[in-house]
């Protein structure tokens, strides 16, 4: 079990309960709406359709008004994510796969304190699947309580690993990003990539996937995620194996009986320092 954050003095049940109840009411439209095209550019590869500025308006006000706590939303900002209580939340995440109408998308809101993971709700209208827990446990789905997380290692389970492009030198540059893909591939064969961090870390939490790689560091898209997980009994970290907070750059999170094997994957392959196109790091691409 893993502690509520120092200093947060919220029921984090009645706050569950009353963030749940909003994201019923509005998961009819999510689903109403699916292959809503792109309508607002935000950057190569990135967009946001109109369904998502009506749906962070509508679900962003429900939420305050239901629990007395503000909500940052990806596309209209609001508070600071890194200080007192606050929602951070995703209204479509997964947003190239909705409006093609592949069904890996979802909403995501993660209730944070001091930056710390508190709580996390992770709908799916498409396939009916409602995720909901806080960091003492446990995780519900479809209000019902799922089993602490477990299993027997890496080769029984499936892993999720980020989509990336390989030619990316952002943050995490894509030649690492490719050389974990690479190792985590030669030691599980079942890798999937669901194009979704909502999926990849609420599947983690319900003990269907065994863990995730996630290289994105967006909060809206990782902390309803990072608590769920948290809430099932595993561990989650950034790559570098730092506990995550809402300013980690990446998330790695697991099954226990998985995560050791798996951070041993990641820091076998070096740090993202080592694919800047340093010329005197051989087998590096330099961009």
């Amino acid at each position: 079990m893993t502690a509520l954050p120092a200093g947060f003095t919220g029921d984090p049940d009645q706050l569950l309960a009353r963030a749940a109840a909003v994201l019923d009411a509005v998961a009819p439209r999510f689903v109403e709406g699916v292959g809503a095209a792109a309508s607002v550019a935000k950057g190569p590869a990135d967009f946001a359709t109109d369904l998502d500025l009506e749906l962070e308006r509508r679900i962003a006000g429900a939420v305050a008004e239901a629990t007395g706590i503000a909500v940052h939303g990806e596309e209209f900002g609001g508070p600071a994510v890194d200080q007192g209580t606050v929602w951070v939340l995703d209204p479509i995440d997964g947003t190239f796969n909705y409006s093609a109408g592949y069904p890996a998308s979802g909403t995501l809101l993660g209730l944070l304190h001091d930056g710390a993971p508190v709580a996390g709700l992770a709908w799916f209208p498409l396939v009916g699947d409602t995720f909901s827990g806080h960091v003492q446990g446990p995780v519900r789905n479809r209000g019902q309580v799922l089993a602490p997380l477990h299993g027997t290692g890496m080769a029984d389970a499936m892993i999720a690993v980020g989509s990336f492009s390989r030619g990316s030198n952002g943050h995490l540059p894509g030649d690492y990003r490719y050389a974990i893909l690479g190792e985590v591939s030669r030691r599980v064969a079942r890798v999937r990539q669901f194009g979704s961090t909502g999926v990849d870390l609420a599947y983690t939490a319900a003990g269907v996937l065994g863990g995730a790689v996630v290289f994105g560091h967006h909060p809206w898209d990782n902390a309803a995620g990072a608590a769920l997980v948290l809430a099932g009994g595993g561990r989650v970290t950034d790559l570098a194996g730092d506990d995550w907070h809402v300013g980690s750059d990446s998330v790695l999170a697991a099954a226990p009986a998985v995560y050791d094997e798996l951070l041993g994957i990641v820091r076998s392959v070096g740090a993202p320092s080592d694919y800047r196109g340093d010329p005197g790091h051989p087998g590096i691409l330099s961009y």
